[in-house]
């Protein structure tokens, strides 16, 4: 497929749709003309309920006014998503149908009104239009290692051209907002710290992490006398902290090793886990708390980052299939805070001793990496990613910005503790 279409930075999409890496993007699915034009009508009546302007053919428009909403290809845009629901709206995206001057503005809107965008009636019938999640990404052993790998294996290059110089990938704690670029290598310093102090290390802490990113925590933690484990399922992840931890001269502190977080063995005075629960599956959520509490001396702290949803949206997506886990993250599922909770109450000796949220930085540094990508798109393409992966990826980036905009998404630091008997 070939699409020659304004888009709003000004630019023309005029390059093919790899077929063979991007086969459901290159053609919309099939829908008989009645679906698509019931799709039209259902759609027209939930956007005239929005604040936004949409747009079709340069023509027709929908919405209460608000960001626009342009749709290059109608009849496309209906039969995808008439077909596949937001995954076909999110496939329209990356095909070039539609664009938006404003991506994020568009997406807040529709991120604030999540819960009424499908009709009621509709809604209720979820579990019979809704494409199932595919067996082969639930989260075993070899599942998790290949969803990890689908994501954080792609490239070292790719992540350090949008993330700061410590090479954090979770949400920033920001000294004030709006945050600048400028400062967001402190502000990653600051949240690393800042769950560092909740789970109590200091020098000689034995301390084990769970999901080691690219090694900021583990360095930091080092730093001030810990010895660190530190578990990924990520090789190219694995490697490079590998490399950061010997520059810093502190490879005899810390292990980073190449280890389901079930195969975790070891006493430890503190576990740290920075959003790595979201890439566990509700089915194995237990495990991963258990985990923690198995791990942690009689008195141990374990302090966890965590991106949570709505409890209502979550139990109604949890066995579907969305967009983000066709494309990013596959085998995700964000847990609400009550999961959580009731998950470490039923199947942990655990304790919730303190939660903080602060969605809206998350919000910021979503921002940060947003506008990062944009600017070096070039240095994106000459690494060998097409232009439907810098529209995928602009996309996830400016939709999860969305999330914690609208309020709809939140990130919270959990600090679990262990009861000590002795005490």
């Amino acid at each position: 497929m070939r699409t020659a279409e304004p888009r709003p930075d000004g630019l023309r999409r005029d390059t093919a749709v790899d077929a063979a890496r991007w086969p459901d993007v290159a053609a919309p699915p099939h829908a008989s003309r009645p679906r698509t034009a019931v799709t039209a009508a259902v759609l027209r009546r939930t956007l005239d309920r929005l604040p936004l302007r949409a747009r079709f053919a340069g023509v027709a428009e929908a919405g209460r006014g608000g960001p626009l909403l342009e749709v290059h290809e109608p009849e496309r845009f209906h039969a995808r998503i008439g077909a596949d629901g937001l995954i076909g709206f999110g496939e329209s995206y990356l095909a070039g149908e539609w664009d938006a001057p404003d991506l994020v503005a568009v997406l807040t809107v529709l991120a604030s009104h999540a819960a009424d965008l499908i009709p009621a009636p509709l809604q209720r019938l979820r579990g019979l239009w809704a494409p199932r999640r595919p067996v082969a990404q639930r989260n075993t052993p070899r599942g998790a290692r290949d969803n990890i790998s689908h994501h954080y294996d792609l490239s070292n290059d790719l992540f350090a051209l949008f993330l700061d110089d410590t090479l954090t990938y979770s949400a920033a704690v920001h000294e004030s907002l709006p945050a600048r670029w400028e400062t967001l290598a402190a502000d990653q310093r600051r949240k690393v710290d800042r769950l560092l102090d909740l789970a109590g290390v200091r020098d000689g802490t034995r301390l084990l992490e769970i999901g080691t990113g690219w090694g900021e925590l583990a360095i930091r933690a080092a730093a001030r006398g810990a010895h660190v484990t530190s578990l990924t399922l990520s090789g190219e992840q694995r490697d490079l902290a590998l490399r950061r931890v010997r520059a810093a001269g502190l490879a005899d502190r810390v292990r980073v090793e190449l280890c389901d977080y079930r195969e975790a063995r070891g006493a430890y005075d503190a576990v740290v886990s920075v959003e790595m629960v979201e890439a566990v599956g509700a089915e194995f959520w237990p495990v991963y708390f258990r985990t923690l509490d198995e791990r942690l001396v009689p008195g141990g702290r374990a302090a966890v980052q965590a991106i949570t949803m709505p409890h209502e949206r979550m139990l109604a997506s949890r066995d579907t299939f969305t967009w983000i886990q066709k494309y990013v993250f596959p085998g995700g599922l964000l847990p609400s805070t009550e999961a959580v909770e009731r998950t470490v109450r039923d199947h942990t000796g655990l304790t919730v001793a303190r939660r903080d949220a602060f969605g809206a930085h998350y919000a910021e540094t979503l921002r940060l990496w947003r506008e990062r990508f944009t600017e070096r798109a070039g240095e994106v393409a000459a690494l060998g990613f097409d232009e439907t992966f810098r529209r995928m990826w602009t996309f996830y980036l400016a939709y999860s910005e969305a999330g914690f905009r609208s309020g709809y998404l939140d990130v919270q630091q959990y600090l679990f503790t262990k009861e000590d008997p002795a005490r």
